[in-house]
């Protein structure tokens, strides 16, 4: 997609939803809930990285990534967010958490490379975090999930709108155990990664 002439904020979603995808990616494969074959080594930000081969995994992760496009240039995400919960009870056993903000007021030209250099550093700490992780069952499902500051409005972005629905994971009781793995502060662009745990009293059954 052609950014020269975005607004610092659409280069900055455009850079970032990509960044996203990749990301994803990275904790996908990192949490091995599939065979390493479905995934393939690729070179991004210069940074050796695993991408889903699979068509509907690769499409899942491409899609809701890119769905989200238009509500960051317009600073409605406030994170975005991976789920891997229980089979039976969907009660999120771990997330890892993008806290995003896009300064709406910034409009000064952006340096991609700079930008992009910044993200970078994320990708190189996904790819070393496995001991801060949980280990996950074979049977662990998954979800991609966005919070939004306000509901977006359905007339102007309808059919992107339409590709997100409610998810039906269920919330913690008690507040979360949070290891943080890495943030940034590059104008217009404020990114946080941390990691959620359920609290030790957390209830394992629930009515």
């Amino acid at each position: 997609m052609d950014r020269k002439n975005q607004t610092p904020q659409g280069q900055t979603a455009q850079v970032l939803v990509e960044f996203l995808e990749v990301a994803i990616n990275c904790i996908v494969f990192l949490k091995g809930l599939y065979p390493p074959q479905a995934f393939e080594r690729r070179r991004y930000m210069n940074v050796v990285v695993n991408k889903a081969r699979h068509p509907q995994l690769a499409n899942y992760i491409h899609s809701s990534t890119f769905a989200l496009l238009p509500f960051i240039q317009k600073e409605l995400v406030e994170r975005v967010v991976v789920i891997f919960y229980g089979q039976e009870d969907q009660i999120p056993l771990e997330k890892f958490v993008f806290k995003l903000n896009v300064n709406q007021s910034f409009q000064s030209n952006i340096n991609e490379n700079d930008l992009e250099f910044s993200l970078r550093s994320f990708l190189i700490k996904l790819n070393v975090s496995q001991p801060i992780t949980k280990p996950l069952s074979s049977g662990t499902n998954w979800e991609i999930t966005a919070y939004f500051r306000e509901i977006p409005c359905k007339e102007n972005n309808g059919e992107v709108i339409n590709a997100w629905i409610p998810t039906d994971t269920k919330q913690w009781m008690q507040p979360s155990e949070i290891t943080p793995v890495k943030s940034m502060n590059y104008d217009p662009l404020k990114v946080q990664l941390f990691i959620e745990h359920p609290s030790p009293t957390e209830p394992r059954e629930r009515d």
